[in-house]
């Protein structure tokens, strides 16, 4: 609901009052001031459902009801990426969540989040999404936006993408080798895909599972959680290996002005809210994955975990992938070097932490 503005102003008188009297710890009850509309066009069995409702609880609760939140799943209010962010910008829809590949036409330097293997770890890229790397994607999408679309947080949806397929196992960036792949329709992963050695052939994500099973295509780039969702051990897939090339990252974006247009201590809220999401969203894929590698196996999965030799194999085949996003993307190459210098400063943190828990 967007408010006109007279409510505007009463709105903030309220959320004023409202501020100083939880400042002083007395707190009251109010009436419902902001009605948000959150979209995801994930269902309720996604990370990104679990995260919504973690921040629905937690901006209600602690906004004293001045905050209401609706949750809108699959296509209800828009139908894909560049359609939910045209909503967004417009007011018409408050929250939205995408991947980077959802709004890449629009923002293309969000890519740099697929390229492989710089995120290394589930703690090293939660690190860097906590810290500046986000606020400086926040800007440049600001800018970029005219100011109507403020990026708040940056979480998960799925875990990591692994290559798996139905011929056999996958140890180096040789037993790729000729393999066809299902990619997005993206240059990125393409490019990437066929780089390691394999046939990139994109198909839409609703004919993987027949692909899958005629042969069209003989692998994949998923995490476990939706490989078993999608029940592709029926297809054929059998072999898969956590080479990890890309942390599956989801940005959370919402409508600048009606963040701006809130008093400073229901934004602290939602801020706040922001962060307990994103903690769910990190959360939630490593829980459901449990099952996931557990009913793979059942199903006669093979999971291979490549050797820190192999790994290096497969970061030194993926270089047309950098060479491709600092060529084709503007200040790609600035790009880079942020989400490479946040990583080597993630690193430096988590290993002094090691100096200090480990003796």
């Amino acid at each position: 609901m967007r408010l006109n503005r007279k409510q505007k102003l009463i709105a903030k008188c309220v959320g004023a009052v409202t501020g100083t009297l939880l400042t002083l710890g007395m707190g009251i009850a109010s009436a419902e001031d902001y009605r948000l509309r959150a979209v995801s066009n994930a269902n309720e069995n996604d990370e990104d459902y679990d995260g919504l409702v973690v921040f629905k609880d937690f901006v209600e609760a602690q906004s004293n009801g001045a905050i209401e939140v609706d949750i809108f799943l699959g296509t209800q209010l828009c139908g894909n990426g560049t359609e939910c962010m045209q909503a967004l910008e417009d007011g018409s829809v408050d929250i939205y969540i995408s991947t980077s590949g959802g709004v890449a036409n629009m923002y293309p330097y969000v890519q740099v989040l697929d390229l492989p293997y710089i995120l290394r770890s589930d703690r090293m890229a939660e690190t860097v999404l906590r810290g500046d790397f986000t606020r400086e994607m926040r800007d440049a999408i600001l800018e970029d936006s005219n100011d109507q679309v403020r990026l708040m947080t940056i979480g998960n949806t799925g875990g990591w993408r692994n290559f798996a397929n139905t011929q056999r196992t996958v140890r180096t960036p040789e037993d790729l080798e000729g393999l066809k792949i299902r990619t997005v329709v993206a240059d990125l992963p393409q490019t990437l895909t066929s780089g390691l050695g394999a046939s990139p052939t994109p198909i839409p994500w609703p004919e993987l599972f027949t692909s899958l099973q005629t042969g069209v295509v003989e692998g994949s780039k998923n995490g476990i959680t939706d490989i078993m969702s999608m029940k592709f051990p029926e297809a054929g897939l059998q072999y898969l290996t956590l080479d990890g090339h890309a942390y599956m990252a989801a940005l959370w974006y919402m409508n600048n002005e009606v963040f701006m247009d809130m008093p400073e201590d229901l934004r602290r809220v939602v801020v706040d809210g922001f962060d307990a999401l994103q903690q769910a969203t990190f959360t939630s894929p490593k829980r459901k994955s449990i099952q996931a590698y557990r009913d793979f196996a059942e199903a006669g999965g093979e999971v291979y975990v490549p050797t820190p030799e192999e790994k290096e194999q497969f970061l030194q085949a993926a270089t047309p992938a950098f060479d491709w996003f600092v060529e084709n993307i503007e200040d790609g190459e600035m790009w880079l070097n942020l989400l490479r210098s946040e990583a080597e400063a993630a690193d430096a943190i988590i290993n002094e932490s090691y100096e200090r828990d480990l003796n």
